[in-house]
């Protein structure tokens, strides 16, 4: 067995898989360490998540041939619908009017998530399953990392460069030593998915209440995948008490837009926090996705931010090894992550002044915003900025070939 690495990649849930297959063609020799079984991955509840896909994100999927085998599980967004409950602001984009054929998709977590790690099981890529890093010690040449197998082997492996792709529990981060920065939000995320007396036309809406925003994005027939925010005390009672209260209240909160609901999931409960890493690279380590930030899923950019810290780091990664330079190198690194750094601060500053904004009642900011959604659905050009920005269209995308 290999014990030395260019790359090797902690994590192989959707971003360590990704990243693996974006430089699978790349002349790296790569291993992935995946704490789970494949089996356990499949079967994991995180899977049944409804996940927004931008439209910059698919391009990205589609640039690694990841998109085709997938786009017919999706449902395509083609109208978004934004509103302050109570009040008369709203904002309304369309792909139609933009001139694309989607903003977005909505699929679930689990669908793309086994078929981009079955593209990754087809390639020369070693993977180590049921395995976890338990200790790292870097020096000027390598990184060696320790692991520990579930069927209770050691292993010591060396590389170039190890990217921590592991998750908001990243135990990378953790052996790192690199801190967070939290920030709580005292909301609760109450996820899942309903059925509908009337379609629900391709319409994602984003409607913002007195104790946080509801989000409805459409999926298969007349079901639409739900992530309502309340506060912990409130989604606590909502979760303790039948479905038909939930569903009641639901109903009431959302309206009738959509006919009357009922549910076609199990409900799940998940408390939200503003979570980012102070730093993402240390000695030839680096960490992506929600390794280093876990946002509010308000504007649904979590997943769309970490994709693009899979394609920066790959297009950045090709072109140092095609350099013949070290992939590990700390002024590499460095680079990296400073030029992923104005991304991170406006997808993230974005995200959490819209959660302040919309989850305040004081009547002069109430008015403000509602007055802001109504000039902005008659302000074409700030319709069409706003959009591309919900499209992940308003920075420029790597070029993964493909």
């Amino acid at each position: 067995m290999d014990s030395h690495f260019d790359l090797m990649i902690a994590g192989g849930g959707l971003v360590g898989n990704c990243l693996a297959l974006a430089l699978k063609d790349s002349g790296l020799k790569i291993a992935v360490v995946e704490a789970a079984s494949r089996q356990q991955q499949q079967q994991s509840p995180a899977g049944d998540r409804a996940l927004a896909l931008a439209a910059g994100t698919v391009q990205l999927l589609q640039s690694l041939g990841a998109w085709e085998g997938v786009a017919q599980q999706a449902t395509a967004i083609k109208q978004i619908h934004v509103s302050d409950r109570g009040h008369f602001g709203k904002t309304r984009l369309s792909a139609q009017q933009q001139g694309v054929e989607a903003l977005g998709y909505v699929i679930t977590a689990r669908e793309i998530e086994t078929h981009v790690a079955d593209l990754v099981a087809q390639t020369q890529i070693q993977y180590f399953y049921q395995t976890r890093v338990a200790g790292l010690i870097s020096d000027d040449a390598q990184i060696n990392v320790h692991l520990k197998q579930d069927n209770g082997e050691s292993l010591n492996l060396t590389a170039a460069l190890l990217v921590g792709a592991d998750g908001g529990q990243s135990s990378v981060r953790q052996l790192l030593q690199i801190d967070q920065q939290q920030t709580e939000y005292g909301q609760t995320a109450l996820v899942t998915t309903v059925e509908s007396s009337l379609p629900h036309n391709n319409t994602a809406y984003e409607r913002f209440t007195a104790f946080g925003p509801l989000a409805f994005l459409p999926v298969t027939g007349k079901r639409t995948a739900v992530v309502w925010t309340r506060s912990h005390e409130q989604a606590e009672s909502l979760m303790a008490g039948g479905e038909a209260d939930f569903l009641a209240e639901l109903q009431a909160c959302f309206g009738y837009r959509l006919g009357t609901l009922k549910l076609a999931a199990p409900r799940r409960a998940f408390p939200l926090s503003l979570i980012r890493a102070e730093k993402m690279v240390a000695e030839r380590a680096v960490i992506i996705g929600n390794a280093v930030h876990q946002l509010h899923p308000v504007a649904g950019q979590g997943f769309n931010l970490s994709i693009r810290d899979v394609a920066e780091l790959a297009e950045a990664l090709i072109q140092q090894h095609q350099n013949q330079a070290d992939i590990g190198e700390a002024g590499f690194l460095n680079h990296y992550a400073k030029h992923r750094q104005q991304d991170h601060s406006q997808t993230i500053g974005f995200t959490d002044n819209v959660v302040r904004i919309f989850s305040n009642q004081w009547l002069a900011l109430a008015a403000l915003r509602n007055t802001g959604l109504t000039l902005l659905d008659h302000l074409p050009f700030a319709k069409q900025l706003l959009a591309k920005h919900a499209m992940g269209l308003a920075r420029r995308l790597p070029n993964l070939g493909g």
